[in-house]
């Protein structure tokens, strides 16, 4: 395997026994918050592998947790992410699979309040970092280490172009972007990781958009 720095050896900053158990975690918990642009009022902890073998020993519980509470990988708060997810009266369930993942360390989140509900697989591959690969049904790649913009789109001709044009005009590099579809003509999603962070105004815009019904962003 290549590295591309010390730091995916050695793992961030971090509050916990194990970058991949208890860094990763957290950036999935926290990555699924920042999707759904609020904080959810449950959450259901699905647990493959790994995972699911030692989450209470190695952290992984109080990591996701804390993610979905908006914690960053270093936060003190991380310990108590539990106790303070049932302060906010956040329902929180874990379940531990039996199912073999692609990958060992997995975990699917269906979280959601009374306005809706999102539901993101995501995995913990080493050194802190992970990749979301499935969101809503949507497979794709997104690394979380980046800043993204997620576009459920209508499935139409200009559709893709039209947002990339409103990122060109404000100067906003594309580092990585897949687009998947359920089925042709149907519902589709972009995936947009980008250099520098999203400003609402370019939200707002892409919003603005024809054939587009929802736009979100991960911010670094």
């Amino acid at each position: 395997m290549k590295y591309k720095s010390v730091f995916d050896i050695i793992g961030p900053v971090m509050i916990g026994p194990s970058s991949s158990h208890t860094a990763g975690a957290a950036r999935i918990g926290r990555v699924a918050r920042n999707l759904f642009g609020r904080e959810p009022e449950w959450a259901e902890i699905y647990l493959y592998g790994s995972f699911a073998k030692t989450y209470k020993g190695h952290g992984t519980d109080v990591a996701l947790v804390g993610g979905l509470l908006d914690f960053d990988t270093f936060d003190e708060r991380i310990k108590q992410s539990l106790n303070l997810a049932a302060l906010k009266k956040m329902k929180i369930s874990f379940h531990e699979e039996e199912a073999v993942p692609d990958h060992p360390n997995t975990a699917k989140l269906v979280i959601g309040d009374s306005k809706g509900e999102l539901e993101l697989v995501g995995i913990s591959i080493g050194g802190g970092k992970i990749e979301i690969t499935e969101l809503n049904g949507f497979k794709l790649r997104l690394s979380g280490h980046h800043p993204a913009i997620l576009v459920v789109h209508d499935d139409r001709f200009g559709a893709i172009a039209n947002v990339a044009n409103i990122l060109s005009k404000h100067e906003m590099n594309i580092g990585h972007m897949e687009v998947s579809r359920k089925e042709k003509g149907k519902m589709a999603l972009m995936v947009i990781e980008v250099d520098q962070n999203i400003d609402d105004a370019v939200i707002t815009e892409i919003e603005g958009l024809p054939y587009i019904t929802q736009v979100a962003r991960i911010v670094d």
